[in-house]
């Protein structure tokens, strides 16, 4: 396994939020890159082209989850894989098959090119989505969603997680391929690619007045930086194994609003709970523990909250304050 880069990875699904940043820092450390995309001349995927080191080092190949010959073409000739392609969406139809195929094919065709390791972008709904889970017990790398619950709730995102992440895992260990997984919490930060992602929607709702009061509920959250640069760690790091919880903090929606209302008044932030009848959520308790005994040092949340939103002004896709408002600084 390297110790740093040089060599060549394969990065399916390269357009994507936490994929171009992960684009991004592989080009950095020299890697060469080949990054699957449905259609390389979307303007979408414009952004990758223009990172420091792409025209030397990278390049975009069409390839599809269910296609596994596209596949087997870009992996093939690779040092590693990373493998963050997946659907984001409510549909079972659109959800389970491509996500739970996508993985199994990914894995095949590493075995097949016999690449030295695969690191797999899984999510904390394939974690956590458990009711008996006792409030006061850990979420960890240990725990998994209960797949009749999400089925029973329709909540096909992380059914199609969970049973993808399995289906990687048995995929593995049959071909022998030395697979290790990660299972970030909801990302936020920075945006490389054009278009607003669904995670960052959370965050833009409170600031453009969509959103009138917030709900009364817990989320966990990670910088997408972080996020990528957890994926080369593990990639890097001939002792990690298994999976890896990625979580910087747990928040109530309050106090989401809250820091996004003392960095950024000039904007409509909701102050009504939409639920004050029932007792304010608490935050469950997690351990990103196995990460941070690898060196890793998370991004604050707060910095977080404040880069995804000046990232957005900077894009055009949320307005600036007038010249005559105040700035905030970063405290």
């Amino acid at each position: 396994m390297p110790a740093s880069g040089g060599g060549v990875v394969c990065v399916t699904g390269a357009g994507g939020y936490i994929a171009s940043w992960l684009v991004k820092l592989l080009l950095e450390k020299d890697y060469t890159v080949r990054g699957t995309v449905r259609n390389p001349d979307d303007p979408k995927n414009i952004h990758l082209m223009q990172f420091e080191g792409a025209k030397e080092r990278l390049t975009l190949l069409k390839a599809d989850l269910l296609d596994y010959e596209s596949l087997h073409e870009a992996i093939n000739g690779c040092d590693g894989v990373f493998h963050t392609a997946s659907p984001v969406t409510d549909d079972p139809e659109q959800m389970v098959e491509p996500a739970v195929k996508g993985a199994q094919n990914v894995i095949t065709a590493a075995a097949e090119a016999e690449v030295r390791r695969v690191v797999m972008t899984s999510s904390i709904g394939a974690v956590y989505m458990d009711p008996n889970r006792h409030p006061d017990k850990f979420v960890d790398e240990t725990c998994w969603s209960d797949l009749e619950f999400c089925k029973n709730t329709k909540n096909w995102y992380c059914y199609g997680k969970a049973v993808a992440e399995k289906a990687a895992w048995d995929e593995a260990k049959e071909k022998g391929v030395d697979l290790i997984v990660l299972n970030p919490v909801l990302v936020l930060g920075p945006l490389l690619q054009p278009t607003v992602n669904a995670s960052v929607v959370h965050v833009l709702k409170y600031l453009t007045g969509s959103a009138k009061t917030y709900v009364n509920a817990v989320q966990a959250y990670v910088d997408v930086r972080d996020v990528a640069l957890a994926h080369i760690l593990l990639f890097e790091t001939p002792s990690a194994s298994g999976r890896y919880l990625c979580a910087e903090s747990v928040l109530h929606r309050g106090e989401v609003v809250e820091i996004l209302a003392k960095f950024f008044p000039e904007y409509p932030v909701p102050t009504k709970c939409s639920d004050e009848t029932k007792p304010r959520a608490k935050p469950y308790k997690f351990s990103n523990q196995k990460l941070k005994d690898l060196g890793f040092e998370f991004t604050p949340v707060k910095q977080t909250m404040y880069d995804t939103v000046t990232s957005l002004q900077e894009k055009g896709i949320l307005p600036l304050p007038k010249p005559n408002d105040e700035p905030i600084r970063m405290e």
